[in-house]
């Protein structure tokens, strides 16, 4: 097989050939028809998350069919066409597993982090963490839903019943949950790098009501805002363009340092909250949502040797849309 394999934090993926690795009794074993290059992805290999695995293969949105099984694994043939995201494993032991907050547990693996990632042309994944996909549609298409799209899900479900939504970083997650907040009736406005001309055309062609600059103030109050760039400075002008008793959600897993605000800001029942992983019950709903809505991803594929040039058009803010890596 082949992977892109980060060997230090801060340095380029490198090609390597490594040995098939056998399926352990709880794991799948998949080759990889198509894997998603997500923000977390670059958080990993500039050095901005700790201790990720060393060295390790990135890559968390991850669809491939199943070349072999291991021997306690039920309910997966040879052949089927599954996902694998972020989450990779839990102890199923701790508070936050048996309270149904699985996303909190205290002893997780992370797929493309603390175990090998997507960014290959196989992968051995934790088959309780992985789930089955349609056949019929587009495998580079299904990548970003398992990421991009599962944590804009969850994001968008911390906004209650906001009808009013702003959007903060017009990339691959906001191209998809833009989609299903339309679809339950909600306006989105978005958010983009101030003179960012394409991503402003990007966001109106998917039906946000308005966008502008990162740095403007909407027409009207919102009822809540999610941020996806990960720019603390970006909190306080979003609370500034909420209404009272609105929130504000951080959708993303790392974000540089919030500014200090004045509390007129954040007064009046104003809330912050952040997002951390995501459920097997967030992937469930949302991978039948997404069949139900029939989401359209917004793709750029690339060759698995040329992930480095994927994950600099991510970090450039070249892409519109989501990156999705072909082995």
């Amino acid at each position: 097989m082949r992977a892109m394999t980060l060997l230090r934090p801060g340095t380029p993926l490198v090609m390597e050939e490594r040995a098939l690795q056998a399926p352990g009794p709880n794991d799948l074993r998949l080759r990889v028809l198509a894997c998603g290059v997500c923000r977390t992805d670059l958080h990993v290999v500039d050095g901005e998350l700790p201790h990720p695995a060393s060295p390790v293969v990135p890559g968390h949105e991850i669809v491939g069919t199943v070349e072999a099984i291991g021997a306690a694994v039920r309910g997966f043939s040879l052949g089927q066409r599954v996902g694998v995201p972020w989450l990779g494993k839990t102890c199923g032991c701790c508070s936050y597993c048996v309270g149904n907050r699985e996303n909190l547990c205290d002893d997780p693996l992370f797929t493309g982090y603390t175990r090998d990632g997507g960014y290959a042309t196989h992968v051995v994944a934790d088959a309780s963490f992985c789930f089955a996909l349609p056949e019929s549609e587009d495998p580079a298409a299904q990548a970003p839903l398992l990421c991009a799209g599962l944590i804009g899900w969850r994001s968008l479900k911390m906004t209650g019943d906001a009808r009013a939504i702003g959007i903060y970083g017009f990339g691959a997650a906001a191209h998809i949950i833009a989609q299903v907040a339309q679809a339950q009736g909600r306006r989105i406005y978005a958010f983009v790098r101030p003179g960012d001309g394409a991503a402003h055309d990007f966001a109106l062609s998917l039906g946000a009501v308005w966008a502008g600059g990162s740095d403007e103030r909407p027409p009207e109050l919102l009822d809540a805002a999610i941020i996806f760039a990960p720019v603390g400075g970006l909190v306080p002008l979003a609370l500034a363009a909420v209404r009272k008793g609105g929130v504000v959600v951080c959708g993303g897993i790392h974000m540089s340092d919030i500014p200090s605000f004045p509390y007129s800001l954040l007064w009046e029942e104003r809330k912050i909250v952040s997002i951390a992983n995501l459920t097997r019950a967030d992937a469930r709903e949302f991978l039948a949502l997404s069949r139900q809505i029939g989401i359209e991803t917004h793709v750029v594929r690339y060759p698995l040797a040329e992930a480095n040039r994927a994950l600099s058009d991510l970090r450039e803010g070249r892409l519109q849309g989501a990156a999705v890596l072909i082995p």
